[in-house]
């Protein structure tokens, strides 16, 4: 494996470091026909700013961004802001789908089955992810009448799933990805938890149990639940809710998976309820969708809306105020660009025009401010930056419903009945932004620092390696020898042990493992109180964590309202994306 270290550069490539660089040239840049880069992350900036500015001219010239495509280009190339993948390697290009996000229904019959297979495939060479809810397929032996035989169950037909995006590279550029869910009190939910206990089973998916409020009631009383079969509806037997959560926790601490969505509560704050009800979301699980739906997502970096003000460093409340609505408009203006793989998810993305506004940079943005983030602090931080988001990005989308008008499936949604138009069913997200936080030089999501030098594997087994620009800064204002130091950084993701580091930089650069899991936890239910959709964050265990610790986690979430959550134990799988070492998984 190639090893590349990321450092800044100023040059015509802006602010980007080496590796956004690379990762640009592996995955984004476009190609001819012989595979030569043909643009430069400049020129891919400025054909995705015209592309998604091209939209403007379908409304009223009254209504219309001056100088869209110069503000487009503008906050994508400053790093204030950059949309999902497929938006920046499609946007002007002849393939044009611009969603990352997609849910494909799976009904109980094999051509629909083998339909949904079929569309998956597709969605995937467009350079989407997608998510299916398996809950609807009959349990495994049940009778299947057309043949007088019995059924194979859903895990079985999964693995079809799964070999089909062995084969099918999204767009040439990108892994595929899914998401595989089962509700709790389907019959064949032991075999579904058990999965990915296997390594070699399913390594194309994330898989979530969609545990439900009548579950969790069953599993605090010590009761039984029914389990039931989804061809006739009737009870398949009933069950110890404890032993299938501890079965599920036990899974969850040996390999990560799976994860928890919470049925209910996600279905509580569907805003298009009378559409139909969520039982999948993305591979990541951030977005929650209907059949058939789509979301394009945008993040911005708020690492870089800090002020110094009367001797301290501020958050730049009053310029997040200014590029939020622009980010909105622009994901507004790609749904209208976008070519839908299929017209049935044109159809349905296009009835509720979901987007996704979050942010990356978060650990960045504490940090320049002070704060460690596994402080009470660090919560009423997160409170009040996303408080701020959320009202303007909602504040945005009135307008734009003002000036566009409301998404299609207003009437009847919850908007209608408070007599409030949006122009997009659901605006919020927090996304991983694994990728294109690597392209603005920032930390990933809402995560703390997963290391203080962390080395990440990419898509053709380069790993990057970066040593945090603030920690570096910071160690060499406090007089340390960086080549005394950074051999220790590669011993373990946290420098908490290390004494030769002053100690107000050790509590500072707080990582993932540091973090106690009901901080995470709370720092995730804190986002989703603010969030439309879902949030997307890993809570991070050291290897030495209990069982115990997993339940709590899953428990706690729960009760704060998120919609989901997933668990990661260090070492608990065979390759981990992020680590803090090049020669081993720390």
């Amino acid at each position: 494996m190639r090893d590349t270290s990321s450092s800044s550069v100023s040059n015509h490539e802006g602010p980007l470091s080496r590796g956004a660089r690379v990762v640009l040239r592996q995955r984004y840049l476009a190609r001819d026909r012989k595979g030569r880069v043909i643009e430069t992350p400049d020129h891919m900036f400025r054909r995705i700013a015209a592309d998604v500015a091209r939209a403007e001219q379908g409304y009223p010239a009254k209504t219309r961004l001056p100088r869209a495509a110069a503000r487009f280009y503008q906050m994508m190339a400053s790093l204030d802001f950059l949309p999902n993948s497929p938006t920046l390697m499609n946007a002007g290009r002849p393939l044009q789908q611009l969603s990352a996000c997609f849910v494909l229904p799976v009904e109980d019959s094999l051509s629909a089955i083998l339909e949904s297979v079929r569309n998956q495939a597709l969605i995937h060479q467009s350079g989407g992810g997608t998510g299916f809810s398996f809950s609807r397929l009959r349990p495994q032996d049940d009778f299947v009448a057309s043949t007088s035989g019995v059924a194979s169950g859903p895990v079985s037909f999964m693995r079809i799933f799964n070999l089909t995006t062995d084969v099918i590279k999204q767009g040439g550029m990108r892994r595929g990805a899914n998401m595989g869910v089962l509700r709790v009190d389907h019959p064949d939910i032991l075999d579904f938890i058990a999965l990915k206990t296997n390594p070699h089973e399913m390594t194309n998916f994330n898989l979530s149990v969609g545990l439900t409020d009548a579950f969790m009631e069953a599993r605090r009383r010590n009761g039984r639940y029914a389990l039931l079969n989804p061809r006739t509806g009737r009870p398949a037997g009933r069950i110890p809710a404890r032993t299938v959560f501890d079965r599920l926790v036990e899974a969850a601490w040996t390999s990560g998976e799976p994860g928890v969505l919470y049925l209910d509560t996600i279905n509580r704050t569907n805003p298009v309820a009378h559409l139909g009800a969520i039982e999948a979301t993305n591979p990541c699980g951030e977005q929650p969708l209907l059949p058939y739906e789509s979301c394009t997502l945008g993040s911005i970096n708020v690492a870089r809306y800090l002020l110094r003000q009367n001797g301290r460093t501020e958050i730049d409340y009053p310029r997040l105020a200014e590029i939020i609505p622009l980010a909105v408009r622009f994901l507004d203006n790609v749904l209208d660009r976008n070519r839908y793989p299929l017209p049935e998810i044109e159809s349905a993305t296009l009835r509720t025009r979901k987007i996704g506004l979050g942010i990356m940079g978060f650990a960045d943005l504490l940090i320049a401010l002070g704060i460690p983030y596994d402080t009470e602090e660090a919560l009423r931080t997160a409170s009040q930056l996303m408080a701020f988001i959320q009202s303007h990005a909602h504040d945005a989308s009135r307008r734009l419903a003002e000036d566009r008008g409301p998404f299609p499936g207003y009437q009847g949604s919850r908007f209608s009945q408070r007599r409030d138009p949006r122009r997009h069913a659901t605006v919020t997200t927090i996304a991983p932004t694994g990728t294109i936080s690597i392209i603005a030089g920032c930390s990933p999501g809402i995560e703390p620092l997963y290391a203080v030098q962390t080395v990440r594997t990419v898509m053709d087994g380069t790993r990057l390696v970066t040593l945090h620009p603030a920690f570096r800064s910071l160690a060499r204002a406090a007089g340390l020898d960086m080549d005394r130091l950074l051999p220790h950084l590669s011993e373990a993701p946290s420098i908490g042990h290390l004494s030769l580091i002053p100690s107000h930089l050790r509590r500072l650069f707080v990582t993932a493992h540091d973090v106690d899991p009901a901080h995470h936890v709370r720092m995730q239910a804190i986002f989703q109180h603010y969030s439309d959709s879902g949030v997307s964050k890993t809570i991070n265990l050291p290897a030495v964590a209990t069982t115990a610790q997993v339940a709590d986690a899953f428990l706690l979430a729960y009760r704060l309202g998120c919609k989901g959550l997933t668990v990661f134990r260090t070492g608990s799988r065979g390759q981990q994306v992020l680590s803090c070492t090049v020669t081993q998984t720390c």
